[in-house]
């Protein structure tokens, strides 16, 4: 039997991760939780048998990584989170406050620098659950890439957090060969030999890491890994290109710091309805920066 759901039945369960679906009066598609969008073969086959039982036996993927079970009768709805939890999955993700945390596979990639599950798995434990009844003014959104390949757009989101291997180089160590392998790795072409001696641009370099291992003569021998943090992008109607904090940070707990105090900021001195990229437009780039790292 198909009927009209009140609006504020249609926000309520919206909260709950139930997003109505615009074809139908009485049928909404269920957000169901993933940390950093990985799930065990045992959680596939329960979202698969939930899909069965209570939606149109469709799974959607979002852009975010989260799984959507297509097709859920409003009145379907109370059983479906119960079968979820009883099987360790819940519902949710929207709102205005911490998203679900998004992460590429570097921790498995050929090019991954950082291990993404871990920090994005922390990330997910600390802010997502652990700030889940903090109200923020809008959205907001939290990516970790494993290297700046960038798959998963972390200078698109609220906060992006990149792995980065930033290179020392020893001139005294480099013979300045023809045919540089340091420069022949570089997939950037910022590494050239310059009269005889090989010469990294530092506002240019990416930290991709590429050309570890690649000088026999062990001029670019020794890096630093790190991680670089973009704030302030978004993706929508508006497109914001994030802009990266100056500091390369190198310990996960900088980085956390850096990741609670730009939440705590929005939460503050945010305009309820604004995006955290109008907020530090508003207060200013310089301004914000200062107050994320000038504790580190």
């Amino acid at each position: 039997m198909e009927y009209t759901v009140s609006p504020e039945d249609i926000k309520r369960v919206k909260a709950l991760g139930f997003l109505q679906d615009k074809r139908y009066p009485d049928v909404f598609n269920c957000r169901v939780i993933t940390r950093n969008g990985k799930l065990t073969a045992e959680q596939h086959r329960v979202i698969a048998e939930a899909c069965e039982r209570y939606g149109s036996g469709v799974v959607t993927m979002t852009v975010r990584l989260t799984l959507e079970i297509q097709g859920v009768k409003y009145e379907n709805i109370p059983a479906l989170i119960q079968f979820l939890a009883e099987h360790g999955l819940s519902t949710g993700g929207t709102g205005k406050r911490v998203r679900p945390v998004v992460s590429c596979k570097g921790t498995t990639c050929q090019y991954g620098l950082i291990d993404t599950f871990d920090l994005s798995e922390k990330i997910h434990i600390r802010f997502f659950e652990g700030m889940h009844d903090v109200t923020l003014p809008h959205k907001f959104k939290i990516a970790v890439g494993g290297c700046p390949n960038n798959c998963v757009k972390p200078d698109l989101n609220d906060l992006g957090i990149v792995g980065q291997r930033v290179p020392t180089v020893y001139l005294d160590k480099c013979r300045g060969c023809k045919k540089c392998r340091v420069e022949l790795a570089c997939p950037i072409k910022t590494a050239h030999v310059v009269e005889g001696k090989i010469e990294i641009q530092p506002d240019r370099c990416n930290h991709c890491g590429r050309c570890r291992g690649q000088c026999p003569f062990g001029a670019v021998a020794d890096y630093t890994d790190g991680y670089k943090i973009y704030i302030a992008g978004r993706w929508g109607k508006r497109v914001a290109q994030g802009k990266p904090l100056q500091k390369i940070f190198t310990s996960e707990e900088e980085v956390m710091q850096v990741v609670e105090r730009a939440i705590l900021l929005f939460r503050d001195e945010g305009v309820d309805g604004e995006r955290f990229a109008d907020t530090v437009a508003r207060l200013g780039f310089d301004v914000v920066e200062q107050k994320l790292i000038s504790q580190q």
